[in-house]
């Protein structure tokens, strides 16, 4: 026999906050009548983190103690590059990304910074390109050839800039424009440089104390920052004025901010005055007030946010924490759902991330992280999982997401121009790398120096050689030099990414991987920009005299290519035996 109970008041409410206080609920009430939705439904609500096993780590390595709040570690599909402890310098150790176990002790490191290093970043248009900043008041770009370092130190930059008088702490790459990137430095500035040149083209000079972090919208065209004077600041990095400023969290410690993308609002983290920390989401039209602030912990290491564009997740991680907390940002009020939390024994020293281009989409991985332990020596890949059975490709897991391709030049940039970033389908070009330059025309159809790597289809479609001559080569071959004066000079003054001043006229961009179609959609196979026009389809031949004269058009210009293609060979050959005698007067010297 069941026994039925009246269902009164206090019994409906009593249910109504044991549930709301074990799951994610929501109540509406409509002319007196109240309504019990459930459980809001998330993909993301199981994700779960799965730590590498031993193999597949990285061990024995002396990572650095410094007490700077940054990251330590930065990661492409190539590479995985972690700052380490130096006596009389500063230092960092750049691994292949499938290098794993056991760091040989003659390993060779990046030793060009006579101070310790604070902050790297690798390039996102370029794998083997990695800035770095440091104690010594500069910032250094650095090649990194396909195959690390080996045995031995580099020691020279590709550029060296100069601008700070107190060291730099931070530095930041531009999300759509090629040769842009950020620094800021404990003299309270931001410079924006345009690496091509090696020149600041930007001053801004709003902050009246120490910068803790900063960031760019989805397309660039704003720039959050936080400061020790416990603001937080929406910048146009081009005007250098700041558009809106409010005070953030209150506490003494640092506070970070990062971009929702182009949702419109940011993400921050930092500490109340009672010391317990914070996140909080504003807009950023208005930051008068959060749209949302929560109080997390009493813990003392600085929370750092990390923002995944394609699945609407804020990662949190701290400095001394042994977890992960993720968060799921919506469009409409509370903002934010906190989805679940990956627990460890172990602390961590710094976290790098991998860009999604290079997840396993196979495993359904949303996420990876590299993290450095506080206690040992080892840095531990742990990879966010979204439990599914399925081994087909996940559309609904895997958006188009941002590809190695900018969007514009430095000076369309610096024009005023906004471009939303080039993207990639993860279906086809999942495990893209980037690899040596080519020459972007939008008057090609397709180009023969493309160059682009993927590693699950399992095949490399490279035009040349990977050592150093043929890298020299490929450059002179693809910016077409004419004289030994330039080659000289593209070796000594030019990086091998960069655009060609002699070629702006002609409309030449040097980029490393090729668009298709209309942006933004990339692929790796036709060249083509948004801006030019779509080729127009010529009607076919209607009758037989059309059809010969066709015939005879068609004849005429295959002679003329190959022509052209001949004399293009024996010019190429000049070239390289004018380049192979330079190298071989530089080898006697």
């Amino acid at each position: 026999m069941v026994l039925l109970t009246p269902l009164t008041a206090t019994n409906l409410g009593l249910g109504i906050s044991l549930l709301s206080s074990t799951t994610d609920t929501s109540i509406t009430r409509s002319s007196n009548k109240m309504t019990f939705r459930g459980v809001r439904s998330s993909k993301f609500r199981h994700v779960y983190g799965r730590p590498a096993r031993k193999n597949n780590c990285y061990e024995c390595m002396k990572i650095t103690k410094n007490a700077h709040d940054s990251h330590f570690c930065a990661v492409n599909p190539k590479f995985v590059a972690i700052v380490t402890e130096s006596a009389g310098g500063g230092s960092f150790l750049v691994i292949p990304i499938e290098k794993t176990g056991r760091l040989e002790v003659n390993a060779g490191k990046v030793t060009g910074h006579s101070r310790p290093v604070l902050d790297i970043k690798w390039n996102p248009f370029n794998d083997n390109v990695i800035a770095s900043c440091s104690d010594d008041c500069t910032i250094k770009l650095w090649f990194i050839p396909d195959e690390g370092l080996k045995h031995s130190n580099m020691t020279k930059p590709i550029m060296d800039l100069h601008q700070h008088y107190r060291r730099v702490g931070n530095i930041e790459w531009h999300p759509t424009a090629e040769n842009i990137i950020l620094s800021a430095g404990f003299d309270n500035t931001i410079l924006i440089w345009h690496v091509g040149i090696g020149e600041v083209m930007k001053i801004i000079d709003c902050h009246p104390d120490s910068i803790y972090s900063m960031s760019f919208n989805r397309d660039g065209s704003l720039l959050a920052t936080t400061c020790k004077d416990k603001k937080l600041r929406i910048i146009d990095p081009r005007q250098g004025k700041v558009l809106k400023e409010s005070p953030c969290h209150q506490g003494s410690k640092a506070s970070k901010a990062v971009f929702l993308g182009d949702t419109g609002r940011v993400f921050t983290t930092g500490f109340s005055k009672f010391s317990d920390r914070q996140w909080a989401v504003w807009s950023q039209h208005d930051l008068s007030n959060p749209l949302r602030m929560e109080n997390i912990d009493s813990s003392s290491g600085v929370l750092f946010p990390y923002y995944d564009h394609d699945t609407k997740i804020v990662f949190l991680a701290g400095k001394g924490d042994g977890n992960i907390r993720y968060y799921e940002i919506v469009d409409e009020a509370p903002w934010c759902h906190y989805l679940h939390q990956f627990l460890t024994g172990s602390p961590q020293r710094g976290l790098g991330f991998m860009p999604k281009r290079g997840l396993d989409v196979m495993s359904c991985e949303i996420f990876r992280f590299y993290k450095l332990h506080a206690t040992k020596d080892l840095c531990e890949p742990v990879s966010m999982i979204v439990p599914r059975k399925s081994e087909r490709f996940q559309d609904d897991l895997y958006p188009d997401t941002v590809a190695p391709t900018p969007a514009l030049t430095a000076e369309e940039w610096l024009s005023g121009k906004n471009r939303n970033p080039v993207l990639l389908s993860l279906k086809t070009g999942a495990g893209a790398r980037t690899n040596k330059p080519v020459l972007y025309h939008p008057d090609y159809t397709t180009e023969p120096n493309n160059v682009v790597e993927n590693n699950r289809a399992g095949h490399k479609n490279i035009s040349n050689g990977d050592n150093k001559n043929n890298n020299v080569i490929n450059n002179v071959r693809a910016l077409d030099v004419t004289n030994h004066n330039k080659v000289i000079e593209l070796r000594k003054r030019r990086l091998p990414w960069l655009e060609d001043k002699e070629k702006k006229d002609n409309g030449a961009i040097v980029c490393d991987v090729v668009s298709s179609g209309i942006l933004p959609v990339a692929s790796y196979v036709a060249v083509n920009d948004s801006d030019s026009d779509p080729e127009v389809e010529q009607d076919e031949p209607q009758t037989q005299l059309e059809l010969k004269k066709a015939c005879q058009y068609q004849e005429a210009e295959i002679k003329k290519l190959k022509e052209e293609l001949a004399a293009r060979n024996i010019r190429i050959q000049e070239l390289e035996d004018q380049l192979q005698k330079l190298l071989t007067n530089g080898s006697h010297m």
